[in-house]
């Protein structure tokens, strides 16, 4: 539950109000159209933008291929269809609408499934938590698990899961940085204020965005807490088989609502992820590197064929997935792999050149080269890691957390950028508006 209001409160609220109104107007300002293609810009350096598509590119397969995974465990449950058929169909799927819709295709898909999730996770909340006996039954149920060791031993205190924080808050908070704190670093996820139309845009997207994110978020999460109920042989089944018992005896009827749900919610959150990742390697790479001058046509054939390369390899990862060694078998190990380096070589560098003209271009590079040289060896070599941070998940959250240290740090031992430059971008900020009294006082 408070995963859902950290999502809410500091993935939308916040991230609306710090970033959105200023994202619209230096990206405006700068003619920038990808998150790579505004850091080359900000800081007029070429080779900033090609790193930054490279990451962007490599490090959303891991995301996309967890994504296919859970979905198509879903799909295994609810309809037998043997796991590996699943995530080809849904590959197949996701070319499809991508490449032949489009944008305008997606974010209308988008509308619609938000629609289906809101809807779909009150039903699920409901019947899950009354399979159990009701909300009060089940957080009595809570009360009374305890975690034992490899002897049967109780190594918490009995309704520990039951208490406000839960009987490991260091671990609750580093979820809680990298899922709601880290997607002010995803590409695909500041794409959307690059498109704000007007003021009224953004308190309108404040407002939906922090509602969604509080019932959507909010309910899958506080559904998951309850998930301890249910009888899982973890070290057989592992943590991803925790939703499907959930949700396998709840009747037909509702197993429907679940599989639109959560199909609702991969395809959106696939879409935009293909989007994000063809669109910035072409733009970015092939045409604002390779070949400058390449035509409207061709641009748009080598995305869609990006797309399909970058579908087939997160399909392939997800389909290997199940053969990983330990950990890295499981949904939110990989998504830790992905958010990790995203967010932790992009957040602070972005937060830092929207508020701050010393920021400099090394300092952008360093944490570049932090972010995914950790995440990479945290995924090659964890166990040479100290015990907290061998999850991918711990070690996300931090090496975002590092990226503020790092930025100022390195920006004040290296030579300032060009003040005229930086004076030219930063007065996009300072364009007087006429309004009226009623929109601000005099």
């Amino acid at each position: 539950t408070w995963i859902g209001i950290g999502n809410a409160i500091i993935g939308s609220l916040l991230a609306w109000v710090i970033l959105g109104r200023r994202t619209r107007l230096i990206t405006q300002k700068l003619s920038s159209a990808t998150m790579p293609d505004f850091f080359e810009k900000r800081f007029s350096s070429p080779a900033l933008k090609i790193v930054a598509s490279l990451i962007v590119f490599v490090f959303l397969i891991p995301y996309t291929a967890s994504l296919y995974n859970g979905l198509s465990r879903l799909f295994n449950m609810a309809f037998g269809i043997p796991y590996v058929w699943c995530i080809i169909i849904m590959s197949v799927l996701t070319g499809i609408y991508v490449i032949l819709g489009g944008y305008m295709a997606t974010a209308i898909n988008d509308f619609i499934q938000g629609i289906v999730m809101l809807v779909g996770i009150v039903a699920v909340i409901a019947a899950v938590l009354n399979s159990q006996g009701g909300f009060m039954d089940s957080i009595a149920g809570l009360s009374q698990v305890v975690e034992k060791n490899a002897n049967e031993e109780i190594i918490t205190n009995p309704g520990a899961f039951a208490s406000f924080f839960g009987p490991d808050p260091f671990n609750l908070f580093c979820v809680i940085i990298l899922t709601s704190l880290g997607t002010w670093g995803l590409p695909q996820m500041i794409g959307k204020f690059y498109a704000i139309k007007d003021e009224k845009a953004v308190s309108t997207g404040t407002i939906i965005s922090t509602i969604f994110a509080l019932v959507v978020a909010g309910g899958c999460y506080f559904l998951g807490g309850f998930g301890r109920l249910f009888n899982v042989n973890i070290a057989d089944e592992g943590y991803d088989a925790i939703v499907p018992k959930m949700l396998e005896n709840l009747p037909a009827i509702l197993i429907g609502i679940v599989v639109i749900l959560v199909l609702s919610a991969s395809m959106s959150t696939l879409s935009s992820l293909v989007m994000t990742s063809s669109s910035t390697l072409t733009l970015d790479l092939i045409k604002g590197t390779i070949k400058k001058n390449m035509k409207e046509k061709t641009t748009m054939v080598i995305m869609k064929i990006l797309i399909a390369v970058f579908i087939s390899i997160s399909a392939v990862i997800a389909i290997l997935q199940d053969s990983f060694p330990g950990e890295m078998k499981q949904i939110a190990q990989l998504m830790g792999i992905s958010w990790g380096a995203l967010a932790g070589a992009f957040l602070a560098p972005y937060l830092f050149s929207l508020y701050w003209k010393r920021t400099t271009k090394a300092s952008v590079f360093a944490c570049f080269g932090f972010g995914v040289i950790v995440m990479l060896a945290n995924l090659f070599f964890r166990r040479y890691f100290p015990d907290w941070l061998q999850s991918p998940i711990n070690c996300g959250a931090m090496t975002m957390l590092a990226g503020f240290i790092i930025v100022p740090i390195v920006s004040l031992i290296t030579p300032k950028p060009n003040k005229e430059k930086v004076d030219e971008i930063f007065s996009c900020y300072d364009r007087a508006v006429t309004t009226t009294v009623k929109e601000h006082l005099e």
